[in-house]
């Protein structure tokens, strides 16, 4: 097994099978586009492991507590995991996190984005996972309570 899946495993997780949306919205881009040495991920939203949208939705400082939105935001950096295996083969290829933008559904109010998107930094750990990010509060679309996109390095 992988070191990057074997860690995953050691923690009890799993990468999702790719975001099953409603019938008749058409997502006309790639999950994850490779250019030489760097893949950039689109913005995904958090899923269970069966690929459905993952509860619960809303904005956050309303409907979804700060936690919750933090655990929405690890479950969206295992749905990109997920994504980079299937577009690289190997998750050990990624050599850097360079950059992750985040973004918070939030309610009029809620300026604790960074706590928020911390679910997604914190589960990648400082060497190979650090990364320059940015964390903003907008309206999201499904009523995800975070979406984030981001840019890797991976091996030739």
């Amino acid at each position: 097994m992988a070191i990057i899946e074997q860690r995953l495993a050691e923690m009890g997780l799993e990468l999702p099978e790719p975001l099953k949306v409603r019938e008749g919205l058409h997502m006309p881009f790639a999950w994850v586009r490779v250019r030489g040495s760097r893949a950039y991920i689109s913005g995904h939203v958090a899923c269970n492991r069966d690929g459905t949208l993952a509860d619960p939705l809303g904005k956050v400082g309303a409907d979804v507590s700060a936690e919750q939105g933090y655990a929405s935001a690890r479950l969206v950096a295992l749905a990109h995991l997920a994504s980079l295996k299937r577009a690289v083969g190997d998750l050990d290829r990624v050599t850097a996190w360079l950059r992750v933008f985040a973004m918070v559904n939030v309610a009029p109010g809620f300026n604790e984005t960074p706590m928020v998107t911390n679910g997604y930094s914190n589960l990648y750990g400082p060497s190979v996972g650090a990364h320059a990010r940015s964390s903003i509060g907008m309206a999201i679309p499904l009523n995800a309570p975070v979406n984030c996109e981001a840019e890797v390095e991976i091996d030739g």
